[in-house]
């Protein structure tokens, strides 16, 4: 999978792809990870890629220049399955759509800044629009990372072991159940019998039942999905 970031801080989005099972995805050869940086296409020599927007109002909004120049450049090289722009007024990020993202070849993601982007991007080039909750960010770099970790730990091959994604929370709309390792029992607080009993069928049932109760408990409303 190839995945271009457009950004204006590059340098804020890239430590996250140092690190751990994106850099050993990338290491491996199953995901490649590019950062273009908007001020490389600016209106001038000054760098300029934002405005006042028309009509007042707080907030400065990226151009619709410097975008239309870098992702025009990139669409050039190749067809993107899906260009995504990261923004807090769109459909929340879930299991099911990281999912689909983890299957496809090319994804090219646009970090928001500032109050956001002229619309016309947003009319013109933008398939799909991903938020990572109901709160806003300075920019869309931390939330362009959170989306890409989500997808690239999908793919076949990266983690170490293959079911491992697939235990995951709301992989089947339940959370995860509990957890446990060595030793046994520490001071007073001991791991559940069936877990160390080998009966891998009845471990695997216990393991639903948890999740159903944690579920229930936690987020009831994925129980309606």
């Amino acid at each position: 999978m190839r995945i271009d970031i457009i950004t204006v801080s590059p340098e804020l989005i890239k430590s996250p792809f140092e690190y751990s099972i994106l850099k050993r995805a990338q290491d491996k050869g199953k995901a490649e990870i590019h950062f273009h940086d908007l001020r490389d296409y600016a209106i001038n020599k000054y760098g300029k890629i934002d405005d006042y927007q028309f009509g007042g109002g707080a907030g400065m909004v990226l151009m619709i220049e410097p975008i239309d120049k870098c992702l025009s450049e990139l669409m050039k090289q190749r067809d993107y399955d899906e260009i995504i722009y990261m923004t807090p007024d769109a459909k929340t990020l879930d299991q099911g759509r990281a999912n689909i993202l983890s299957d496809k070849k090319n994804l090219l993601i646009l970090t928001g800044h500032y109050k956001g982007v002229d619309q016309r991007v947003r009319d013109k080039f933008i398939t799909m629009e991903i938020s990572i909750g109901d709160y806003v960010l300075s920019g869309g770099e931390l939330a362009a990372a959170v989306l890409c970790d989500a997808v690239i730990r999908l793919i076949p091959g990266v983690l170490g072991d293959e079911t491992s994604a697939l235990t995951d929370s709301f992989q089947d709309h339940l959370l995860a159940p509990p957890v446990y390792t060595r030793p046994a029992q520490y001071e007073d607080m001991k791991v559940p019998e069936i877990l160390l009993s080998g009966n891998f069928p009845k471990i695997d049932e216990w393991r639903h039942e948890e999740a159903l109760k944690r579920t229930k408990l936690i987020r009831p409303d994925l129980l309606n999905q």
